[in-house]
């Protein structure tokens, strides 16, 4: 008889539950860390992802067996032109949550093409100015920047409208967020001023689109052998349990990719400026030349090649804290066609 002889462990994590697609392509960032930083400085950036490449590096990991070694290392590489940081925005804790105290948009630059994006651009600078000391008196405790990308910098993107991110500062104490927020409006900020080399980030993005899947391939569900009740249906759920209006434990054909998904403490290999140290022979497949800056993590991240990714300090960092960035020996700059 086709049964399960054994018991075995369920198929799928409840807590991705629903699995629908994304509300949006460019993600919101929900939970910041807390970092001990001497100076202000933005905790997160936005970039492009090219494609994958590989690596030989010198292990530098204590405690593991090929530590001091040379070794093959997997490396995803992401373009992140610098972003314009066009608004500062200034909360204040209340019982119900934050609140937003004044947001001060200043005048961007005109190559950013910012009204693509934001059709009704009121710049409010001078006035924002004025109530800034009565927002001293009242006390600030959260200091964001708005950035927005430059997504016609780079290589393998055709459009034009810039997406915008909104970033919570670290480092430093309050008066010096305030100070550090109002001076970079209209100014560009280079990943190399967020991150460096070595360190752990998170990445957040939106995963691959699949469409609609059935149960085998979305929950990886066992088929059974096949025998004379499969008249019923083949690869097919069979009873749903819960009535509708209840969520469903058991695997049912659905959405499968596009969803939102978070990896934690992906570390930073490399942090260039010119893309052709990079690119390989003949571009990489689906995007083409990286032309602007550009990091390169250990690891591969998700979503195909253009998905932009919110690139984020760690919030659960592993306590192994690198001293410096991982010695490269050879970079492959080999056809990935």
């Amino acid at each position: 008889m086709a049964r399960r002889k054994h018991s075995a462990p369920r198929r799928g994590s409840l807590g991705v539950r629903p699995r629908k697609r994304a509300s949006r392509i460019v993600p919101r960032v929900k939970s910041w860390p807390i970092v001990d930083l001497p100076e202000p400085r933005p905790l997160a950036f936005l970039g492009y992802k090219v494609g994958m490449t590989h690596l030989m590096i010198i292990d530098d990991r204590p405690g593991m067996s090929t530590y001091q070694q040379e070794i093959f290392v997997p490396a995803t590489v992401i373009e992140t032109p610098p972003m314009v940081a066009v608004a500062a925005r200034f909360y204040k804790a209340t019982l119900t949550g934050l609140k937003t105290l004044l947001d001060v948009w200043g005048e961007p630059p005109d190559n950013l093409q910012l009204w693509r994006r934001v059709k009704t651009l009121s710049v409010n600078r001078d006035e924002a100015l004025k109530k800034f000391e009565d927002l001293r008196r009242e006390g600030v405790d959260r200091v964001a920047l708005l950035l927005a990308s430059q997504p016609m910098l780079t290589g393998g993107l055709s459009k034009k409208v810039p997406d915008i991110i909104e970033v919570k500062l670290g480092g430093g104490d309050i008066e010096a967020q305030m100070e550090y927020a109002l001076n970079i409006i209209g100014k560009e900020v280079k990943v190399g001023d967020v991150f460096k080399e070595g360190q752990f980030i998170d990445v957040i993005g939106v995963t691959k689109g699949r469409g609609f899947q059935g149960v085998i391939k979305r929950f990886r569900v066992k088929e059974l052998p096949r025998w004379h009740k499969h008249r019923k249906g083949s690869r097919r759920i069979g009873s749903r349990s819960p009535a509708l209006g209840a969520i469903s434990p058991v695997p049912q054909a659905g959405q499968m990719g596009y969803h939102r998904r978070t990896e934690f403490n992906k570390r930073i290999v490399m942090i260039g400026s010119n893309g052709y140290e990079i690119t390989p022979a003949g571009g990489f497949p689906h995007y083409g030349l990286v032309r602007t800056d550009y990091i390169v993590l250990w690891g591969s991240v998700q979503g195909p090649p253009k998905r932009p990714l919110v690139l984020r300090w760690p919030v659960r960092p592993p306590p192994w804290v690198p001293e410096a960035p991982p010695k490269i020996t050879y970079v492959s700059l080999e056809s990935k066609m």
